[in-house]
């Protein structure tokens, strides 16, 4: 990076050279000493020069990093905390750092993941052992180099013989990068110790096999209830190293592995008997301690400390605090008709899904297979018909459906597309079903595969259990009479796979997505009933299940929490919940305190199980308990299912009325009146929410979105 002409010629007595890049502490610069060797000099931002406790804070950065010395750290040349503006040299190590690496290169093949895994370790020993706690171990502070990792930036280390009454960490500020802390880092930041190290380090390696992080999510704030109640994201990550990343990421500090523990795992797959499983083991939990933050009370104990406590993000995040999108406005906008012959009468009905993906957000139904609108500000930028072939005759546009969105990964969103094509008496429309992965930002087609090309076939809809995304692609219904399912390749749509699905004339078939994991529901009926429903995850890389449950009655999955899936009937009143453990699969019953009618849609948010009426009526239900902690009433009738931030929950109506419901108490904190824009023909409920920051995006009346910053409401 140039110099600025406010940038220093010297530091220290170091002639500056270069600028390698800067944060929300500091510039790092690149800098020689008088005999040539190449060093890293942080510098301080002038803002905290005069911050007695920040300098206290830089001091102990400087001792903490001269206490650590090995083979994977960045040793201390110099440094001066009394300076004009504190600073602080490194030795330079060449080289990308690792978040830089990923982005650039994509993940690291598994022996590369291997061999930084064993490094990071390595450096954490280290650290622990000269009795340092780094507590801010993210990709940024991974750097590569030719020899191996190195661990730098110990700017919130704390030294472990400091008290817990140390008051440079009673202040009430989470210290850290959300997406890489350890929950303690939240719920309880005096107390965090050497394990919240071990927690950052699952983190970052799984960052670094799969791209992404285990927790990530579109604010940090999310992204912290997601670390301290979530269930970690590890569909990408080689199944090799799931066991190390696993002993990693235990929500209890004293269940993870230590740093030694994770060395002779790397080494040998061996651990002490009465420690984790190995690498050779099969893939099964140790045995967890109680987690007091999954009972009601203390979770919503800890959901109210992360909201009183200044979230303090470091390097990179800290100059990204914006929680709206940028340039963004509040704003409302119908859809373009995209078809090929208008429809004189007009649109009809409200968008049944959309997805925020980059700039955009990418609307689909009634039609539509997809359109979409600038976060910012709005804008229809384009849009594609369900069928493009389609033709107003007395026979109808017609067996195309309503058009839905399967998912979005990487800057594309899934689609299907349905082509009619009559015969030559027009007796008959044979369609061809497709599905399609569009660029969000241009709609141009990244690929297209027909999934059946008959009278028959089954229209690929994610709304009709036909079709689900996963990390790998879409797995689909495929097949001339749909009596297969497939799975279509997330980067080219080529079939890596297909299998037959049970005989349709005996069973009922839904493809579902939870937690990252395909799973295919089948339920047994007879002329009169449902009998049971059998519940198979499927492996990704072959689509056989690689385990299937029994349940009575017909039901389905609502969603995945702390390693468990969450299902009611569909049927009746429900009366109790069906918990099913992905990876021991015991079933778990449990009762409902209060029975929920069957005209309840059930909605699972941030661990809590939410059950919306038609009349407004919400109840809030803890899953591994069937406790009910509230009923209210959000005063929107026909709301789809809500969407939920760390505080609220957002319902509208298909007009366009909003509500913000408080996730503790229940109570209505909010709302806006709907927009008249016209009757809305074939929508029963609302539409859901999408909500990316602060900006909440509601889809109404006739093909409309609007946009609300919910700090307003």
């Amino acid at each position: 990076m140039a110099l600025r002409d406010s940038d220093p010629a010297e530091v220290g007595g170091y002639r500056i050279k270069d600028r390698l890049g800067s944060g929300g502490m500091g510039v790092v610069y690149l800098a020689r000493s008088a005999s040539g060797r190449r060093l890293a000099v942080k510098v301080v931002h002038a803002q905290y020069a005069d911050d007695d406790e920040f300098r206290a804070r830089f001091r102990r950065e400087v001792a903490a990093a001269r206490q650590v010395s090995g083979a994977f750290t960045a040793p201390v040349v110099d440094a001066d905390a009394d300076a004009p503006r504190p600073w602080m040299a490194t030795l330079y190590i060449p080289g990308a750092d690792l978040g830089t690496h990923i982005r650039d290169h994509g993940p690291l093949p598994p022996p590369r993941v291997r061999e930084l895994a064993a490094g990071l370790a390595e450096a954490i020993r280290d650290i622990h052992r000269a009795g340092v706690v780094h507590r801010d171990l993210k990709p940024a502070n991974v750097m590569l180099a030719d020899d191996g990792p190195r661990v730098i930036d110990f700017g919130i280390s704390r030294a472990t013989e400091f008290a817990a009454s140390d008051a440079l960490t009673q202040t009430g500020r989470v210290m850290g990068t959300p997406p890489f802390m350890s929950p303690e880092q939240f719920s309880a930041p005096h107390e965090v110790g050497p394990a919240a190290d071990i927690f950052s380090l699952g983190a970052v390696v799984a960052f670094a096999a799969s791209g992404k992080g285990p927790f990530d999510s579109p604010s940090p704030y999310e992204t912290a209830i997601r670390v301290v109640e979530g269930t970690p994201e590890l569909a990408d990550v080689p199944p090799e190293l799931l066991p190390f990343i696993r002993l990693c990421l235990e929500k209890e500090p004293k269940s993870r592995a230590t740093a030694d523990e994770l060395l002779r795992l790397l080494r040998d797959g061996t651990l002490p008997t009465t420690g984790p499983p190995t690498l050779l083991d099969a893939p099964r939990p140790r045995k967890r301690r109680t987690r007091l933050w999954l009972a009601a009370t203390a979770g919503a104990a800890v959901l109210a400390a992360i909201a009183t406590m200044t979230l303090v993000l470091t390097g990179d995040e800290a100059a990204d605090r914006g929680n709206l999108p940028a340039g963004w406005q509040e704003w409302h906008r119908q859809a373009k008709d995209p078809s090929v012959d208008k429809d004189p009468m007009g649109p009809t009905a409200l968008f049944n899904r959309c997805v925020a993906s980059g700039t955009s957000l990418v609307c689909a139904g009634d039609e539509i297979m997809a359109t979409r609108f600038a976060l910012a500000d709005g804008t229809n930028t384009w849009g594609r018909p369900i069928d493009p072939t389609a033709e107003d005759s007395d026979f109808g546009s017609s067996s195309s459906g309503a058009g839905t969105i399967i998912g979005a990964r990487d800057g594309r969103v899934y689609v299907y597309g349905a082509d009619d094509r009559p015969t030559s008496d027009q007796a008959s429309y044979p369609t061809r079903y497709s599905v399609q992965a569009l660029d969000a930002e241009t709609g141009k087609v990244a690929w297209k595969t027909v999934t059946a090309d008959s009278e028959d076939g089954t229209e690929p809809s994610s709304d009709q259990g036909a079709s689900a995304a996963v990390p790998t692609g879409v797995v689909t219904v495929y097949g001339r009479s749909g009596n297969q399912y497939a799975l279509l390749d997330a980067e080219t749509g080529q079939v890596r796979w297909k299998r037959p699905l049970p005989n349709p004339n005996r069973y009922m078939s839904l493809l579902r997505s939870a937690g990252g994991q395909a799973y295919l529901l089948t339920a047994k009926y007879t002329s009169e009933n449902i009998e049971s429903t059998s519940v198979s995850q499927l492996d990704p890389a072959t689509g056989k299940p690689r385990w299937t449950v029994k349940v009575k009655g017909e039901i389905d999955i609502v969603g995945r929490h702390d390693g468990r899936l969450v299902l009611v009937n569909t049927t009746g009143t429900r009366r109790a919940l069906t918990l099913i453990r992905t990876d021991t699969h015991i079933v778990t019953t449990v009762k409902l305190a209060e029975p929920q009618p069957e005209g309840a849609a059930p909605t699972l948010a941030g661990g809590t199980l939410y059950f919306t009426l038609s009349n407004g009526s919400i109840r809030a239900v803890v899953p591994e308990t069937g406790r009910q902690l509230w009923e209210g009433n959000s005063g929107v009738e026909l709301s789809g299912p809500p969407t939920a931030s760390r505080t609220h929950l957002y319902l509208a109506s298909p007009s366009g009325r909003l509500a913000a419901v408080n996730r503790t108490t229940g109570k209505v904190d909010g709302t806006l009146d709907g927009r008249d824009d016209g009757a809305v023909d074939g929508s029963p409920t609302g539409a859901p929410l999408t909500l990316v920051g602060d900006a909440l995006y509601v889809p109404y009346g006739l093909r409309s979105v609007y946009t609300v910053d919910v700090r307003t409401l």
